[in-house]
């Protein structure tokens, strides 16, 4: 048999990667927390319902994952990160997540992370040249 190698954007296929993946991932981890996905998005909107910010993660097994947090630049600063951090984090809690990882850049948001508990347990070097990768954790148990 003969086997290509493509590059293409294809939904169907990159869902057909993903699932196979997921099931099996299923096979290794305990059964209680087998199915558990869930997408958390919180918006702050302002009184004409434009999103001037917010948090976008997702529950998978065991913890909740950060991916974007964003607050437009003209209101940072104001306590809207810290608002929807905590938000998250009680989603988290209340879904029984032992922990929430997040990862920003040194340009980005590592003294808000690590004001707020999360602790670094990675860095990466040369990223866009002269920045650094962080990865964060913070343990809810």
């Amino acid at each position: 048999m003969q086997y290509k190698i493509l590059q293409e954007q294809n939904k169907h296929k990159k869902s057909f990667i993903n699932k196979k993946l997921y099931e099996y991932n299923l096979k290794h981890f305990p059964k209680d927390l087998r199915g558990r996905y869930q997408e958390i998005n919180l918006f702050l909107t302002d009184e004409n319902d434009l999103v001037r910010g917010g948090i976008l993660g997702e529950i998978c097994w065991n913890w909740l994952e950060i991916h974007t947090l964003m607050i437009d630049e003209e209101i940072r600063g104001l306590g809207y990160g810290s608002k929807l951090l905590v938000e998250i984090e009680q989603i988290a809690l209340n879904n029984n997540c032992d922990f929430i990882k997040v990862d920003t850049l040194s340009f980005q948001a590592l003294d808000f992370y690590e004001n707020h508990g999360y602790q670094v347990y990675g860095t990466l070097d040369n990223v866009g040249r002269d920045y650094k990768h962080y990865y964060l954790k913070k343990d809810l148990s």
